[in-house]
């Protein structure tokens, strides 16, 4: 009876002393969906952009790897829910050209099309004759539109030509990503190689390469792809082939760039954008090689970029993201498009 209130007393309601309920533990903080970008120095913007589907991250980065003022965006999405995808109007005319009565803008193509999550300009045109002409390959859904330019010359001097094999971003029948090499033969046949013609600026080649043992556009080998200029990376080593490819691309300065490339350790589909030529003061964009540098930086194991300068241009859920380098910052209208869903 002594210790009746003793034990009373450490009850609540007699006074007594209780152990403090614990701490609640602090919510972990947010893990990105890609730590390895984040890790090379991008910082995630997605909440920037409106309609973004679950399955994308965006990107920015406002340095070079030396350091210099940069404004580059990278659209980043798993590749087992995304769809990549391609547009043009451009069709095969009876001489074998690849031509279009139509260029459409970044914001035209994303208009046209359902509005895709991502948005970027594609490869090389030119225009002549009333027409708009593809210098890069083009395969939609299986269908080849455009075979890359087979040939390249300085003065058009008999005798001073080269072949080039030149580059192709693709996704092959069985959903696999690749970033190779293509020419397209006489013969009607389109091939593919695993690496490329070193052709030399010094001394004119004086045949074509010979044919590889792989058709492109023989039993639907390709789903969609598209030609560039320049391979960046290849079965995750940089490579860079420009130069090879002789391509007119001023590859070794600062220019506004894109490219599209292919994370295979994370499942990945990277579209790649950056300005130049002081759209934003102080900006110069970037070299190949630094693109190459910055797309294996992220983890792409293939990449290769696409034409450049004015063409440069990223949209996201329709929004701009660089500046265009042309007068107003307007967009370039461009012969094809590439999309992410």
């Amino acid at each position: 009876a002594e210790d009746h209130e003793d034990i009373l007393g450490n009850w609540i309601w007699g006074g007594g002393t209780v152990d403090p309920d614990p701490e609640p533990e602090p919510d972990p903080e947010p893990t990105d969906a890609n730590p390895n970008i984040v890790a090379a120095g991008w910082v995630n913007v997605t909440d920037q952009f409106e309609g973004v589907p679950d399955y994308l991250n965006v990107y920015k980065k406002d340095k070079t790897t030396d350091g210099d003022a940069a404004v580059a965006y990278i659209a980043v999405a798993d590749a087992s829910k995304a769809k990549f995808e391609l547009a043009s109007d451009m069709t095969i005319d009876g001489s074998a050209n690849s031509t279009s009565d139509n260029v459409y803008t970044p914001t035209e193509f994303y208009n046209n099309n359902d509005k895709p999550a991502v948005v970027i300009n594609g490869g090389l045109f030119f225009w002549s004759d009333g027409k708009y002409y593809s210098q890069s390959s083009f395969y939609k859904d299986g269908q080849m539109l455009s075979a890359n330019q087979t040939y390249w010359t300085v003065d058009w001097v008999e005798g001073h030509m080269w072949y080039p094999t030149l580059g192709f971003f693709f996704q092959d029948k069985d959903g696999n990503f690749h970033a190779q090499w293509s020419y397209y033969s006489w013969t009607g046949k389109d091939y593919l190689y695993d690496e490329p013609r070193k052709c030399d600026p010094e001394v004119y080649d004086t045949e074509s390469p010979a044919p590889s043992s792989v058709v492109l556009n023989d039993g639907a080998y390709v789903k969609n792809g598209i030609g560039g200029v320049g391979v960046l990376v290849h079965d995750g080593i940089q490579v860079n082939t420009w130069q090879y490819e002789m391509m007119d691309v001023s590859g070794g300065s600062n220019q506004p760039r894109t490219a599209v490339g292919y994370a295979k350790n994370t499942n990945r589909i990277v579209f790649f954008v950056c300005e130049g030529r002081e759209a934003t003061e102080g900006v110069h964009g970037m070299t190949l090689d630094e693109v190459s540098a910055q797309m294996a930086a992220i983890g792409c194991t293939e990449a290769m970029a696409l034409d450049g300068g004015g063409s440069s241009c990223m949209l996201i859920g329709g929004k701009e993201t660089i500046k265009p380098c042309n007068e107003g910052n307007a967009q370039r209208a461009t012969i094809d498009a590439c999309f992410i869903r």
